[in-house]
């Protein structure tokens, strides 16, 4: 949840850690704090309630400098956010300060024996005991080292941890056991830190953490060990983001520039996958065989929020190309339940991050079953694809926005990909029907363009609703996912109450909510000559009718040309013809589109909403 920096090297440390907190913000933005030491092993610690220019000006007024330190941007867990409670933390003496991202749970038990040895808390943090532990520890006349994995062994919880010792020159000691931590591998200068953006225009040259894994830092190189002292030789890689693709591009916000690089997304995400000669789709390598997927006879798909709404599309999709029944879950619910699987099912789990712990707990829980686990991904070497027998990689880039566009529908794509792979697999696709499918995904870029071109038409009808105070969305079969996600979309940036909905079901309760103040938003596209779709375009159509009736204000979503719906509806906004499993992809673009100019008008902060942070990595 919260997001950590540090640094070690030649460079002015300073402008380094602001500058990568900056990238970080995302990941919470309660309070910041850097602590820097200097050549004559002298430390400074600054800390700020509220964003990071908060921070910024208390550097101002009283400076600071050093050869190395740490940052961290907080999304508060245990304790208010204030001052006192943001990070880093010191220890009795000052001399130790830790940053830290996750939740320690059994800090309680630890602070009580700390007090009984004399030490004495200033914050209402779990953090803050981990500097206390190491102080301890140090005093037996251990190493810096030894006390950091004397300390990490006490700790029980998830935790991600960066550390100082002003009286170890030039070192940072990093741990991880849960949430993310990159190292970057520069010419004479280290660095860490919870993402790769803040580390993209310093280095491309990285490796992560694993679990249960310590990294010690110095000027002249980075060793890695385990828990126990073991060493472990970490797996290196290249990144080949643009370290541009990380800044607003001349875009007012983050949100909105990554609701326009969609296009970009899907193609990079196909390229390379699929032929459109034959159809075939051709995945990633991985440790899943053809016929173990031929033997697959259950499908769990596992997710949270905005990826469990992919996941829920992505059921429609394979089920219908490859003929597999899908269930699925939250991730968060998953293993609070006894899951029937075996060695024949397949869990597919979806995060944009690779980091998401509910996501990580389901993964595992599906391998204590012998499950194959097969990953949606947008990071390469993070912990899900660590862990998962095969990953289909969305190319998506990095998503600063805590709202997710791009990497909501590259998952949808990821899925679609699979399904038609298993389809043709499994001989439940003709040839002719895998290169009909393939051509419709290869047209699917030009028209989201096309749709992004008229976009100020979706701006001014945010006009008519942005002093709404609850919004109903519905939708029948593939539509009904796209329905939650835009309801999620506006909820998320806008703090308006929205509420997705099966259209069926309208009927069964929703329809009281019904009068002339409730926006109902209807995802009603069809693909003509389809049975089904038609069939469900019909009834979704007297949905309209019936809001109507009641005098409920109507915004459908219709494909172009439509005549029947639009003259039932208040306000339309037409995309372009597509197949009936992506027309939801272009569906959903006005809607986040909408949800971001009604959050525009409300005066509400688009890219960094309240109580949110944009990787959720503890429980």
């Amino acid at each position: 949840m919260c997001g950590i920096v540090g640094y070690v090297g030649n460079k002015q440390v300073v402008p380094v850690i602001i500058d990568g907190l900056r990238k970080l913000e995302y990941r919470g933005y309660d309070s910041a704090g850097i602590a820097v030491v200097d050549e004559v092993h002298h430390m400074e610690v600054r800390r700020a309630e509220g964003k990071l220019r908060n921070l910024e000006e208390a550097i101002r007024l009283k400076p600071l400098d050093g050869t190395y330190g740490i940052g961290h941007t907080r999304w508060a867990t245990h304790g208010r956010p204030t001052e006192e409670n943001a990070h880093p933390h010191r220890d009795c003496t000052g001399r130790i300060v830790v940053v830290h991202n996750g939740i320690i749970e059994n800090y309680l038990q630890l602070k009580d024996r700390l007090r009984q040895r004399d030490h004495r808390f200033v914050t209402e943090t779990d953090t803050e005991i981990i500097a206390h532990l190491i102080e301890e520890y140090l005093k037996e006349g251990d190493t810096f080292e030894l006390a950091v994995r004397r300390a990490v062994a006490d700790l029980r919880g998830i935790f991600a941890l960066s550390i100082i010792n002003a009286d170890e020159p030039d070192t940072i000691i990093s741990v991880r056991q849960g949430p993310p931590v990159v190292i970057g591998l520069g010419d004479g200068e280290f660095f860490v830190a919870s993402d790769i953006p803040p580390i993209l225009q310093h280095t491309r040259d990285v490796f992560f953490l694993g679990d249960g894994e310590i990294a010690i830092l110095t000027r002249d190189s980075v060793r890695v060990m385990d828990f126990d002292g073991n060493a472990v030789e970490p797996q290196q890689q290249r990144i080949t983001w643009d370290p541009i693709m990380a800044e607003k591009g001349g875009f007012k916000h983050f949100m909105l520039k990554e609701i326009y690089e969609q296009p970009r997304a899907i193609r990079d995400t196909v390229q390379g996958r699929i032929s459109l000669d034959t159809g075939r789709v051709y995945l990633d390598p991985m440790n899943i065989s053809e016929e173990d997927f031929k033997r697959i006879n259950f499908i769990k798909i596992a997710a949270c929020g905005t990826s469990w709404h992919a996941g829920l599309a992505g059921k429609y999709m394979i089920e219908q190309f490859a003929r597999v029944p899908v269930e699925v879950d939250y991730a968060s619910e998953f293993r609070y339940r006894d899951p029937v699987m075996d060695e024949n099912t397949l869990l597919i789990v979806i995060s944009q991050s690779g980091e998401t712990a509910d996501t990580i707990a389901a993964l595992r829980e599906a391998k204590g079953h012998g499950s194959k686990i097969l990953s949606v991904c947008n990071v390469q070497g993070s912990m899900i694809t660590r862990e998962s027998d095969g990953t289909i990689l969305t190319h998506a880039g990095p998503e600063i926005g805590v709202a997710s566009t791009k990497a909501f529908t590259s998952q949808m794509i990821a899925l679609y990909l699979f399904g038609l792979y298993l389809g043709q697999l499994r001989g439940a696709l003709t040839p002719e029907e895998a290169k009909s499918h393939a051509q419709e995904l290869a047209e699917l870029p030009v028209k989201i363009e096309h749709l992004l071109n008229e976009a100020d038409e979706i701006e001014e009808l945010s006009k008519e609703f942005f002093r709404s105070t609850d919004f109903l969305y519905l939708g029948r079969g593939l539509n009904f996912p796209v329905a939650l996600e835009g309801a999620l979309k506006l909820k998320e940036i806008s703090y308006i109450h929205a509420e997705g909905y099966p259209a069926g079901e309208m009927k069964h309760g929703p329809n009281a909510l019904i009068d002339e103040r409730l926006p109902v938003v209807v995802v009603n596209p069809r693909e003509e000559g389809n049975q089904t779709s038609e069939l469900r375009y019909e009834k979704t159509h007297s949905n309209i009718v019936e809001v109507k009736a009641r005098e409920g204000v109507v915004l459908s979503i219709l494909t172009e040309g439509d005549k029947m719906s639009a003259t039932e509806s208040n306000y339309i906004i037409e995309i372009p013809a597509s197949s009936d499993l992506l027309s939801p992809i272009l569906a959903v673009i006005p809607l986040q589109l909408l949800a971001y100019h009604i959050a525009v008008r409300r005066g509400c902060d688009v890219d960094q909403p309240r109580n949110l942070a944009k990787s959720v990595t503890v429980e």
